[in-house]
């Protein structure tokens, strides 16, 4: 499994919604109405990184989700981060 390096990251940072990579993992701030929105929104990020075996650090406080992505066994971010990256920003646009 290929882990990245912060270089080798930025091209596929660009094919992603405001994601940047922090300390071998990829993070992303998330605002909502308000908390009941934010928690839907980790439900559905619950389920389909559920369905990819690959889970999200997850922090809410009200109407905040942040989400930091990395592959704990690659001891990095690798292409599991960046096609959950994808799914979250999906969520995310709808």
């Amino acid at each position: 499994m290929k882990k990245y390096n912060v270089i080798e990251a930025a091209p596929m940072l660009l094919d992603l919604n405001d994601w940047y990579f922090n300390s071998d993992g990829i993070e992303k701030k998330f605002q909502f109405k308000n908390y009941i929105e934010a928690l839907g929104f980790i439900v559905k990020v619950g389920v389909v990184s559920e369905k990819m075996n690959h889970h999200p650090e997850l922090f809410n406080v009200y109407s905040k989700v942040n989400i930091r992505l990395t592959t704990h066994d690659a001891g990095g971010v690798t292409d599991k981060d960046f096609i959950l990256a994808s799914e979250i920003d999906h969520f995310f646009s709808i």
